[in-house]
């Protein structure tokens, strides 16, 4: 499995992450695409989109901003075929070693509660009670990084 991480910089790539959130979030989970897509999601914004391939297929992104002086991950999604490779890890390894070179000492993100775990054995840390966030309870989520 050749895994190739790459900054979504061109209208192209941005595209591919679209797709794989549409395919996700909105088709999978079945949130509204209104709701799925913001100011974000255009180049030129604060936000930095990251898509990764496994063998030249695009198969998961996620985004980074800055928030208040804390990198906020957001939108991190792997498609359903590329699931349990460890693809999920590789993505917030990336956006965090992003945010340590911005300078940043602590990551938030607001994880589906369905995969606290997974951002648990990340060393991430539960910061709230349940929440509900486009129809799905979900939990903030710090972590400081080194």
């Amino acid at each position: 499995m050749n895994i190739t991480v790459v900054e979504a910089n061109t209208p192209e790539l941005l595209d591919a992450c679209f797709a794989i959130r549409m395919a996700i979030f909105v088709e999978e989970q079945g949130v509204s695409a209104s709701d799925e897509f913001d100011a974000f999601d255009a180049l030129g914004t604060e936000a930095r989109h990251i898509l990764l391939y496994v063998d030249g297929v695009p198969a998961a992104s996620s985004r980074l901003r800055i928030v208040e002086q804390v990198a906020k991950l957001e939108r991190i999604c792997v498609m359903l075929d590329y699931r349990k490779h460890g693809l999920g890890r590789v993505l917030i390894n990336k956006l965090e070693e992003m945010a340590k070179e911005d300078g940043l000492e602590k990551a938030k993100l607001h994880a589906q509660v369905q995969a606290s775990g997974f951002y648990e054995r990340l060393g991430y840390a539960p910061a709230s009670e349940v929440f509900m966030e486009d129809g799905i309870p979900h939990l903030l989520m710090t972590k400081k990084l080194n």
